[in-house]
């Protein structure tokens, strides 16, 4: 039986990072997106074949919709070299970033540059990779526990959050035809460096989430990798238009 093939964006780092090799020990083969840093991707690619499955990175800036047909040329060819197929199983669009400004503080400059990251290149390049995606495949998007409580500085980052939240009911809905599950996950404060690492260095915030985390730690990103390759697994298969939190119960 050949192996799955999965995309996730960002897959460099942070969550991205550990549910490619999540996915990597399960057995899934896997292209992978990073933005600047080729030296981290191309050693997550090194660990998952370590693991046994066939790796790639490729260079991509969602925030760059212009690039977007350019990149899927470049799976096209990837996918047909790599392994004889024309298309891919599941994309994960985990790639984006973290601005934590109030709201009155808010610029415009800001708010673009989170649009395009976290909205307009997430409905753009699953647009334009649509016709690579295999009928039966899977869509994973990411959010974040921000679109279900609030903290002061994100309302920007949220909103875009919440509008991923809407984007994906109607594409489970628009691709159940081909059938194509579409789900979000949506993590709570996780300790990466994303943001700038707060959540993680920040030690009044750490202890503070904690506090309001019903199984009392802030997450780390083994909490998050695993949710996404579970959601791929045919075990998962009949869940569809799911928010699924994994905050391990935040502010309940």
């Amino acid at each position: 039986m050949t192996n799955k093939i999965a995309i996730i964006t960002g897959g460099s780092r942070g969550l991205g990072k550990n549910t490619a090799l999540k996915l990597a020990s399960q057995g899934v083969d896997l292209i992978i997106t990073y933005r600047s840093k080729k030296e981290d991707a191309d050693a997550v690619v090194a660990e998952a074949e370590s693991l046994g499955v066939k790796a790639n990175a490729v260079q991509l800036d969602v925030a760059e919709s212009k690039t977007f047909s350019a990149f899927a040329t470049t799976v096209k060819d990837l996918l047909s070299n790599t392994w004889q197929r024309e298309n891919f199983d599941f994309l994960v669009n985990n790639a984006g970033i973290g601005i934590n400004t109030p709201f009155a503080q808010t610029t415009e400059e800001q708010f673009d540059q989170l649009v395009n990251i976290q909205f307009k290149g997430v409905f753009f390049l699953t647009q334009t990779l649509l016709p690579l995606i295999a009928d039966g495949g899977r869509i994973i998007n990411i959010s974040t526990g921000l679109t279900r409580f609030s903290f002061p500085g994100y309302a920007a980052y949220a909103s875009m959050k919440g509008a991923i939240e809407v984007l994906s009911k109607y594409l489970a809905k628009e691709l159940g035809a081909r059938g194509i599950a579409v789900n979000v996950v949506a993590p709570g404060a996780i300790e990466t460096d994303f943001g700038g690492g707060v959540v993680r260095d920040n030690e009044q915030l750490n202890n503070h989430i904690a506090s309001i985390t019903a199984l009392g730690r802030v997450g780390v990103p083994d909490d998050i990798g695993g949710v996404i390759a579970s959601l791929l697994s045919e075990d998962n298969r009949w869940i569809n238009a799911q928010r699924i939190e994994a905050s391990g119960g935040m502010m309940l």
